[in-house]
């Protein structure tokens, strides 16, 4: 019996990859905090946790923090309960195998814990480090880093993909005039974008195939680097 393989057609056309680089201050940053506390009952728990919740509020006040800075994200209460083991009989009472001997463990309720998940809008991002701080010491759980962001993101990142597509195209153009070709339709197109604070571009300059999308984020410049693929046909 005839064996057949698999062949991969070539890409039709020209195939590019556009790339570009749009940068822009960060000014504002956001903190996700988590406020937790633990009581006999649920409403006791609720009561604890709104009391601590606005001990940490009024602690981030005097660095700037609003109330409309405030945004909750989550709310949950939950009981923690631990199956208690009947107390075993002496060794001489020991039932025998056979003998109906499966002790069931009984459920005794225990605590309640309640949970607040809130977000945190700095809007000065210099003092990002110090809120973070001041949280933690009034009794709040840091979840995640800091994240630091421009006022309109989305403008940033559609700016980076719109100039990476623009490169990709006037790479094509120039093969396709240095082959005696025109430039014809996209065929397909993908791209990728990577926001960073900067250290993207430095480190991948000197380690392009190493270096991923994981720079720790730092007061600064933010940077938006788009990298476009593009085939187009060739006519």
């Amino acid at each position: 019996m005839t064996t057949y393989g698999t062949r991969t057609q070539p890409p039709e056309g020209v195939t590019v990859i556009g790339e570009a680089v749009r940068r822009t201050p960060s000014e504002n940053a956001e903190v996700i905090i988590e406020v937790t506390t633990a009581a006999p009952t649920a409403a006791q728990a609720m009561r604890d946790n709104h009391a601590k919740t606005m001990q940490i509020i009024q602690a981030l006040s005097p660095l700037g923090v609003q109330q409309v800075d405030i945004q909750p994200a989550s709310l949950k209460v939950q009981n923690m309960y631990s199956p208690v083991v009947p107390t075993l009989p002496g060794y001489g009472g020991l039932a025998q195998m056979g003998q109906g001997a499966t002790l069931q463990p009984e459920v005794q309720f225990g605590s309640y814990f309640a949970s607040n998940t809130l977000r945190l809008n700095i809007r000065e991002p210099g003092r990002a480090g110090e809120i973070a701080d001041m949280a933690a010491r009034a009794g709040a759980t840091l979840i995640g880093g800091v994240r630091f962001r421009p006022a309109d993101e989305s403008s940033a990142r559609r700016a980076a993909l719109e100039a990476a597509g623009k490169d990709a195209r006037l790479k094509a153009e120039a093969l396709a005039a240095a082959a005696g070709k025109k430039l014809g339709e996209p065929i397909a197109i993908s791209e990728d974008l990577v926001a960073t604070n900067g250290t993207y571009m430095a480190l991948r300059s000197m380690a392009p195939f190493a270096f991923g999308a994981g720079a720790p984020e730092a007061v600064g410049e933010l940077e938006y680097y788009a990298r476009v693929s593009a085939n187009f046909r060739l006519v």
